[in-house]
């Protein structure tokens, strides 16, 4: 696989630079909502700037004031907005999703949706997104819909 001009298959996971959000939230039992949000961040960011970062993507999730929970206190749809959060963070160069939204419920889906949707576009991420919804395919046709 090359991504960027740049030959991936012998590199190791950490290196690769794409994100891969499973449909389980798979989120660290031993880290508070924060230190899982942080631990994507690159290393390059300071302390100051990985805190800032983290509370605005809890802001952006609608989980303001969650970083000091523990992971095991969230509902099914906390955990996959934190997961997913967590994927962001991690500025990846490409994206594989698997049912990314399917643990939220109807409302908060749809806005949670747009706002992911609206990240990669602007990113200019490449996405592929496996999904039974087609209401996650975005209208501008950003992902192949088969």
């Amino acid at each position: 696989m090359i991504l960027d001009g740049l030959v991936l298959n012998n590199l190791p996971p950490y290196k690769r630079q794409v994100g891969l959000q499973f449909q389980d939230h798979l989120l660290f039992p031993n880290m508070t909502v924060g230190e899982n949000l942080a631990f994507a961040l690159p290393v390059s960011y300071k302390k100051s700037e990985r805190r800032e970062r983290v509370e605005q993507a809890l802001s952006d999730c609608k989980l303001s004031g969650f970083f000091e929970q523990d992971p095991s206190m969230l509902s099914g749809g906390q955990k996959a907005r934190i997961s997913l959060m967590r994927t962001l963070l991690s500025e990846p160069k490409a994206l594989l999703l698997d049912e990314p939204f399917s643990r939220l419920d109807t409302t908060l889906r749809s806005s949670f949706r747009r706002f992911v949707l609206q990240q990669v576009q602007s990113r200019r991420i490449p996405a592929l997104m496996v999904t039974h919804d087609e209401q996650d395919i975005p209208d501008k046709g950003l992902l192949l819909k088969l």
